[in-house]
Protein backbone atom coordinates (compact mmCIF):
# COMPACT_ATOMS: atom_id res chain seq x y z
CA UNK A 1 0.00 0.00 0.00
CA UNK A 2 2.75 2.47 0.92
CA UNK A 3 4.48 1.89 -2.44
CA UNK A 4 1.25 2.58 -4.31
CA UNK A 5 0.65 5.77 -2.30
CA UNK A 6 4.21 6.92 -2.98
CA UNK A 7 3.82 6.22 -6.71
CA UNK A 8 0.52 8.12 -6.85
CA UNK A 9 2.08 11.11 -5.10
CA UNK A 10 4.96 11.15 -7.60
CA UNK A 11 2.58 10.98 -10.58
CA UNK A 12 0.06 13.53 -9.27
CA UNK A 13 -0.66 16.01 -12.06
CA UNK A 14 -0.88 19.73 -11.27
CA UNK A 15 -4.38 21.13 -11.80
CA UNK A 16 -5.73 24.71 -11.53
CA UNK A 17 -7.94 23.87 -8.55
CA UNK A 18 -6.38 21.01 -6.58
CA UNK A 19 -8.61 18.59 -4.71
CA UNK A 20 -8.50 18.33 -0.94
CA UNK A 21 -8.40 15.24 1.22
CA UNK A 22 -11.51 14.69 3.35
CA UNK A 23 -11.63 14.49 7.13
CA UNK A 24 -12.85 11.34 8.87
CA UNK A 25 -16.09 13.09 9.84
CA UNK A 26 -16.77 13.84 6.17
CA UNK A 27 -16.65 10.12 5.43
CA UNK A 28 -19.13 9.49 8.25
CA UNK A 29 -21.47 12.05 6.67
CA UNK A 30 -21.06 10.39 3.26
CA UNK A 31 -21.90 6.98 4.74
CA UNK A 32 -25.06 8.51 6.20
CA UNK A 33 -25.95 10.02 2.80
CA UNK A 34 -25.47 6.83 0.79
CA UNK A 35 -26.75 4.52 3.56
CA UNK A 36 -23.92 2.04 3.16
CA UNK A 37 -20.70 1.39 5.09
CA UNK A 38 -17.50 2.37 3.27
CA UNK A 39 -15.11 -0.61 3.10
CA UNK A 40 -11.86 -0.08 5.02
CA UNK A 41 -9.51 0.14 2.00
CA UNK A 42 -11.85 2.60 0.27
CA UNK A 43 -11.84 4.77 3.42
CA UNK A 44 -8.02 4.63 3.48
CA UNK A 45 -7.86 5.59 -0.20
CA UNK A 46 -10.25 8.52 0.30
CA UNK A 47 -8.36 9.81 3.36
CA UNK A 48 -4.87 9.43 1.89
CA UNK A 49 -4.83 9.89 -1.88
CA UNK A 50 -8.24 10.92 -3.22
CA UNK A 51 -6.71 14.31 -4.03
CA UNK A 52 -4.45 12.77 -6.70
CA UNK A 53 -5.14 13.52 -10.35
CA UNK A 54 -3.51 11.11 -12.76
CA UNK A 55 -4.20 9.56 -16.15
CA UNK A 56 -7.60 9.23 -17.78
CA UNK A 57 -9.45 7.55 -14.90
CA UNK A 58 -11.05 9.67 -12.19
CA UNK A 59 -11.80 7.67 -9.04
CA UNK A 60 -14.34 8.97 -6.54
CA UNK A 61 -13.57 11.81 -4.18
CA UNK A 62 -15.13 12.90 -0.90
CA UNK A 63 -14.26 16.51 -0.15
CA UNK A 64 -16.09 18.63 -2.75
CA UNK A 65 -19.85 18.11 -3.28
CA UNK A 66 -19.57 20.16 -6.51
CA UNK A 67 -17.09 17.74 -8.08
CA UNK A 68 -18.27 15.31 -10.75
CA UNK A 69 -16.34 12.62 -8.85
CA UNK A 70 -18.09 13.25 -5.50
CA UNK A 71 -18.90 9.80 -4.12
CA UNK A 72 -22.59 10.33 -3.25
CA UNK A 73 -23.31 11.69 -6.75
CA UNK A 74 -21.35 8.94 -8.50
CA UNK A 75 -23.13 6.35 -6.34
CA UNK A 76 -26.58 7.77 -7.11
CA UNK A 77 -25.86 7.68 -10.84
CA UNK A 78 -24.34 4.20 -10.76
CA UNK A 79 -27.21 2.75 -8.73
CA UNK A 80 -29.78 4.38 -11.02
CA UNK A 81 -28.12 2.65 -13.99
CA UNK A 82 -28.38 -0.76 -12.37
CA UNK A 83 -25.25 -1.21 -10.29
CA UNK A 84 -26.38 -3.37 -7.36
CA UNK A 85 -27.01 -1.27 -4.25
CA UNK A 86 -24.63 -3.31 -2.07
CA UNK A 87 -21.60 -2.09 -4.06
CA UNK A 88 -19.89 1.27 -3.55
CA UNK A 89 -18.70 2.80 -6.84
CA UNK A 90 -14.98 3.50 -7.02
CA UNK A 91 -14.62 4.82 -10.57
CA UNK A 92 -16.72 5.29 -13.71
CA UNK A 93 -15.06 4.25 -16.96
CA UNK A 94 -16.98 4.72 -20.26
CA UNK A 95 -20.29 3.85 -18.58
CA UNK A 96 -18.85 0.87 -16.71
CA UNK A 97 -18.18 1.09 -12.98
CA UNK A 98 -15.43 -0.32 -10.82
CA UNK A 99 -17.18 -1.08 -7.54
CA UNK A 100 -16.09 -2.12 -4.06
CA UNK A 101 -17.68 -4.99 -2.16
CA UNK A 102 -18.17 -4.86 1.60
CA UNK A 103 -15.04 -7.03 2.06
CA UNK A 104 -12.97 -4.57 0.00
CA UNK A 105 -12.77 -6.57 -3.24
CA UNK A 106 -13.01 -4.41 -6.37
CA UNK A 107 -15.15 -5.70 -9.24
CA UNK A 108 -16.14 -4.39 -12.66
CA UNK A 109 -19.83 -3.76 -13.40
CA UNK A 110 -20.43 -3.59 -17.14
CA UNK A 111 -23.13 -1.31 -18.52
CA UNK A 112 -23.65 -3.42 -21.65
CA UNK A 113 -24.68 -6.53 -19.69
CA UNK A 114 -25.73 -4.70 -16.48
CA UNK A 115 -23.84 -7.39 -14.59
CA UNK A 116 -20.66 -7.84 -12.63
CA UNK A 117 -17.88 -9.27 -14.81
CA UNK A 118 -16.61 -12.18 -12.70
CA UNK A 119 -13.34 -12.24 -14.66
CA UNK A 120 -12.41 -8.71 -13.59
CA UNK A 121 -11.63 -8.47 -9.87
CA UNK A 122 -8.94 -7.10 -7.60
CA UNK A 123 -8.21 -8.06 -4.01
CA UNK A 124 -8.47 -4.49 -2.75
CA UNK A 125 -8.69 -0.84 -3.77
CA UNK A 126 -4.87 -0.70 -3.60
CA UNK A 127 -4.52 -3.62 -6.03
CA UNK A 128 -6.98 -1.88 -8.38
CA UNK A 129 -5.01 1.38 -8.13
CA UNK A 130 -1.78 -0.43 -8.98
CA UNK A 131 -3.17 -2.64 -11.76
CA UNK A 132 -5.77 -0.37 -13.38
CA UNK A 133 -5.51 3.31 -12.44
CA UNK A 134 -1.72 3.57 -12.58
CA UNK A 135 -1.78 1.74 -15.93
CA UNK A 136 -4.41 4.05 -17.46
Amino acid sequence: MEEVIEQLRELNEPVPVPLELPEEETLVEIQEQILIHLPFALREYLLQVSDVVYGRLEPVTASDPQSHTYLPEVAATAWSLGVPREFVPLCEDHGNYYVVEEDGTVLLWEAETTEINEDESWESVWHWVRDVWLES
